[in-house]
């Protein structure tokens, strides 16, 4: 929802809840007020204003009424309260998500392990070969590793951009599985910065390039494991509700789409230090 948007379904709220005729008051046809959606917060009056004699609750909403023409900042300084509720529960509900899936993010026994694999803190990042976002951040998470040198990096296998993305992440994940990861790394960097689109052809191509046993990983990439750790990786994401790459995890805090480097090593100084490290 946009902030306009926001702004006038909260001011409807708000005006309705206090029985306010602001559109008539202000010329306009009722007709045009926003329409609030059924689960916009609603503000009430007290219980005991509720309680009042009709007459003198009328002379309380004339003076609200008043008192909103006359200070309109009140609404903004309402719906400012309703975005950080908002936004607490947002990052409530994904904190819960995550802590929910511990296991499947950080100990699946069959994503790759990269960085520093005794690191104090571990970023998860879901990507896709095709993925131009993914593209850029990949130097910028090399960088990162490096320089930091106690991340421990989780990659998850996540092709949804198109049947060539697919073929790229078995390609990836059958080396992974039957050539090591070593190579996985190789190839898995190799796909991360080839120019342009894939294909099949060129993904084999650039296999052969790094070394890999083109013909052992074709045998592996349509095996029932494979297509059990595709599965997993995409239930997963559905229940973080990730449904872009790249989406990175790091510690308990969803991170959706690209972060420049310094703000993604600032977000690492943040959790260390929520953890008192």
């Amino acid at each position: 929802m946009t902030r306009n948007l926001l702004t006038g379904v909260a001011a409807a709220a708000l005006i309705a809840a206090l029985g306010i005729g602001l559109w008539s008051a202000s010329g306009l046809d009722e007709r045009s007020a926003p329409v609030v959606a059924a689960d916009t917060p609603r503000l009430t009056l007290p219980e005991e204003e509720n309680a009042l004699p009709p007459e003198e609750r009328a002379v309380l909403q004339a003076e609200m009424r008043r008192y909103l023409l006359e200070n309109p900042e009140i609404i903004m300084e309402v719906i400012g309260v309703l975005e950080a509720q908002q936004a607490a529960e947002a990052q409530q509900a994904e904190l819960q998500m995550v802590r929910a899936s511990a296991d499947a993010l950080y100990e699946d026994g069959y994503s790759f392990v990269g960085g520093n694999p005794e690191g104090d803190i571990t970023l998860v990042e879901f990507l896709d070969y095709q993925c131009g976002y993914c593209k850029r951040a990949h130097p910028e998470v090399g960088a990162l590793l490096e320089a930091d040198g106690n991340i421990r990096l989780v990659v998850k296998e996540f092709p949804i951009l198109g049947p060539v993305s697919e073929t790229a992440s078995r390609a990836a994940m059958s080396v992974l599985e039957g050539q090591g990861e070593d190579l996985y790394k190789a190839f898995s960097d190799a796909l991360m910065e080839f120019p342009g689109r894939l294909d099949d052809q060129q993904i084999f191509r650039v296999a052969e390039r790094v070394g890999v046993d083109v013909d052992a990983m074709r045998d592996g990439m349509d095996s029932a494991e494979i297509d059990e750790q595709i599965a997993q990786n995409r239930a997963l994401a559905d229940r973080l509700e990730i449904s872009g790459t790249p989406t990175f995890v790091l510690g308990e805090t969803l991170i959706r789409g690209y972060l420049p480097r310094d703000q993604m090593a600032e977000a690492v100084r943040l959790t260390r230090s929520a953890r008192g490290g």
